[in-house]
């Protein structure tokens, strides 16, 4: 029997976002394929064999059971590690129709929040949960530098990269003692009680080094899995392109890909990845083949989280209980 219940109406303006990025995409990718030799594409996604998208789907899909726990961990194992996945994964399938990655952050910060009923807790955990997934990316970059450098690397790009890591580790830690200053300088700002309890939640997170060690750790082996995953397609759809150049460009095109022009990331990615490995005799079209190839792993992923928040019945309980505190945005 059909459910009857009435919806509530989608906010024009997360509707008029997510029409800007669906036309993003569609500009960029229309772009791509009017440049690049559309049978080069065809061949190089025919190139790689069923089996070996499996293989990455499954490796994929364990990766972010892993990338759950590390969030469970940053949340203090507040709640069950089995509801932590299953949240995670319902994040994944909001990822298939709300635009960027915030949206999925917030279906799995709102099931995290009818569980604890702590938003402020909720906010630090998931906020300092992408600031150290940048760094793993980060990092992995500056690795990839190295790898791919040979000998003749600019140090200074290495010293500035590492500043980069540095500042963005000390902002985690310092966040807390720098948030109460907004309302010292606006008395009248909104929302002062909420941001003193988030920079408690942030204090009590910058006081457990070794949970941050930890949760570091993990995302750079888990950012690392995910690049070498990708690279497999790469190679398998006859891409000429090293590790060390793949660890370099795949990072920064996934960093670049979070901007608000894109269904997340569509075209934007794939441009941009073919735009940074062409210079290293990358073909383009190979590349943006590999790369719309990982889009298909994303959207069969996100599917799998449907089905997950959908036997979990996740949904009908975060409904019955909003989320206190937490904003769904861009």
């Amino acid at each position: 029997m059909a459910d009857l219940t009435p919806q509530a109406p989608v906010p024009s303006s997360s509707k008029r976002r997510w029409i800007i990025r669906v036309a993003g995409s569609t500009i960029l990718l229309g772009g791509l394929f009017w440049l690049l030799p559309l049978d080069r594409v065809g061949d190089a996604l025919r190139s790689i064999p069923p089996g070996v998208f499996i293989l990455v789907l499954g490796l994929f899909l364990a990766g972010h059971v892993a990338a759950a726990l590390k969030w469970w961990l940053l949340l203090d194992r507040a709640i069950s590690p089995f509801l932590a996945i299953q949240a995670h994964f319902a994040g994944l399938a909001a990822n298939l129709c709300l635009p960027g990655a915030i949206g999925g952050d917030a279906v799995r910060a709102g099931i995290a929040q009818t569980a604890m009923k702590d938003g402020p807790r909720v906010v630090a955990a998931g906020t300092a949960d992408r600031l150290i997934d940048m760094i793993a990316l980060l990092t992995i970059t500056v690795l990839g530098l190295v790898l791919s450098a040979r000998g003749d690397m600019d140090s200074g790009l290495v010293v500035q990269a590492a500043l980069v890591i540095a500042a963005s580790l000390a902002g985690i830690i310092a966040l807390p003692r720098l948030l109460p200053l907004l309302w010292r300088i606006i008395p009248a700002l909104p929302g002062r009680g909420f941001a003193e309890r988030l920079a408690t939640a942030f204090g009590a997170l910058g006081r457990k080094p070794a949970t941050l060690a930890i949760a570091f750790a993990a995302s750079v082996a888990i950012q690392a899995l995910l690049v070498s995953l990708a690279w497999w397609l790469a190679i398998a759809a006859d891409a000429e392109v090293t590790i060390g150049h793949w660890m370099f460009a795949w990072p920064l095109a996934k960093i670049i890909a979070i901007l608000p022009v894109s269904l997340n990331g569509l075209g934007l990615r794939e441009a941009t990845l073919a735009a940074l490995l062409t210079p290293f005799g990358a073909d383009a079209a190979v590349i943006v083949a590999a790369g719309l190839m990982w889009q298909a792993v994303l959207f069969a992923a996100g599917g799998i989280g449907a089905l997950v928040l959908a036997l979990s019945g996740l949904t009908r309980k975060t409904q019955k209980r909003p989320v206190q505190g937490e904003h769904t945005h861009d």
